[in-house]
């Protein structure tokens, strides 16, 4: 039985910057708890947002000490999307072997097995995309796609830009991958109201965010889940460039399937 302490440590009350709402979500990466699955021997999966949520996609950190990884070829009908935050991933599908560093991804189509695992020599960490493929009749399905952040496209707008890592301008895709940055003080354009949903994961710096009605701050590390429609802007703070890794589905008529709502 753990023994109540005489003066509870500063912010544990009223300091909590978790948020879910039946539209959106802000989760610091501090109370995201563990996951342990079949076929990831070794491995801690944190799930960041699923459809349990609202979403219609996965997306978590997949950490893997040493040489540890997928317990071989995994084909779960799914297409994924790996983008390596620490360390080396190896990477084996459609009989070719790869070496993933920071700032390299893996696009891996649906149907297709792939085994993945950190190389030997330190921990890897990953962010992880999963979803469901939306085939379209006449449009050829995307095949498997490797890159890093360092040779991808960059459009620049000022003091914002991004970096188009997966999918953009291709209609065989249903998501894209890009990384956004912001310098300070710089900030979106607009309030935004669009029919795609999106995940963001912080990869450096702070950022005011409006969701809905409401800003929230984002450090290093936090993950937002946006629903379809939800009013939302960004404002980079802090004394280095707000960057964020964003998923985004594209390019599919609307579903008239009734989404799972929270509340």
């Amino acid at each position: 039985m753990r023994t109540p302490t005489a003066n509870p440590p500063p912010g544990i009350i009223g300091h909590n910057r978790t948020l879910l709402t039946p539209h959106y979500a802000v989760l610091p990466p501090e109370g995201i708890m563990d996951s342990l699955l079949p076929g990831w021997p070794g491995c801690i999966i944190r799930f960041q947002t699923s459809p349990a949520m609202g979403a219609r996609f996965a997306q978590a950190l997949l950490i893997a000490p040493p040489g540890r990884g997928s317990a071989g070829a995994l084909d779960d009908g799914l297409e994924h999307f790996f983008y390596v935050a620490q360390g080396r991933f190896t990477l084996e599908a459609e009989g070719r072997r790869m070496t993933l560093t920071p700032g390299g991804y893996a696009f891996i189509p649906a149907g297709t097995a792939y085994a993945l695992a950190a190389t030997a020599e330190a921990e890897a960490r990953a962010i992880w995309v999963k979803r469901p493929y939306e085939p379209v009749p006449g449009v050829a399905r995307p095949g498997l796609r490797t890159g890093h952040r360092d040779t991808a496209e960059r459009e620049d707008h000022g003091t914002r830009w991004r970096l188009l890592l997966l999918g953009t301008g291709d209609l065989s895709m249903d998501f894209e991958m890009t990384i956004m940055a912001d310098a300070p003080g710089a900030h979106f354009w607009c309030v935004e109201t669009h029919i795609m949903e999106h995940g963001l994961i912080m990869l450096q710096g702070q950022a005011l965010q409006l969701l809905g009605r409401d800003w929230h701050e984002l450090w290093a590390g936090d993950f937002v889940w946006m629903g379809p429609f939800l009013p939302q802007q960004i404002y980079a703070i802090g004394s280095e460039v707000a960057e964020y890794l964003l998923y985004k589905d594209v390019n599919r008529d609307v579903s008239f399937a009734l989404p799972r709502r929270l509340g």
